[in-house]
């Protein structure tokens, strides 16, 4: 079974995010998102809201998994037995560190693979950071995240 490894922070995911999860599941038998404990992050979202919004908004993807870990990635992935880590592209300036934590990963674990893929254009400008800060001021972001995302932002924020 071919399993890759979607690693990422997800505060909160967007479409640009479940667009890259819907066509991993396609390529691979089986997917794991997988939200990664940073120590020194200080999250919107809990680990356990963005499990439980990954949870929601995947539940149609039957070979999705949502799980979380604690340091590298990579490390993550060698033990989950994975073939690949799933990376997002949205612009020419990811490219350069994506490349870099690519390039690291395969010194590491040269069996595990990194595939690239570049979001659509429609969500090329769309990250997470840029939807806290919308919904901060009480915009509306329901054309960037689903609609439990829409709702778990408007309840954080009170908006």
């Amino acid at each position: 079974m071919r399993l890759a490894i979607y690693a990422g922070s997800f505060d909160p995911v967007t479409f640009g995010h479940l667009d890259l999860i819907q066509r991993a599941s396609l390529l691979f038998d089986r997917v794991v998102v997988a939200i990664g404990r940073h120590p020194t992050k200080r999250p919107l979202f809990s680990n356990e809201e963005r499990i439980a919004m990954l949870h929601e908004v995947t539940k149609g993807i039957a070979n999705v998994e949502i799980a979380e870990f604690e340091g590298l990635s990579i490390h993550y992935a060698k033990a989950r037995d994975a073939v690949a880590m799933i990376r997002g592209l949205r612009a020419a300036t990811d490219f350069e560190y994506e490349l870099q934590i690519a390039h690291a990963n395969s010194d590491m674990c040269p069996e595990i693979d990194t595939i690239f893929l570049p979001t659509r254009v429609e969500r090329g400008f769309v990250s997470a950071s840029l939807v806290r800060e919308i919904a901060s001021h009480g915009g509306d972001v329901s054309r960037y995240v689903p609609a439990p995302v829409t709702e778990a932002l408007r309840t954080k924020y009170g908006k």
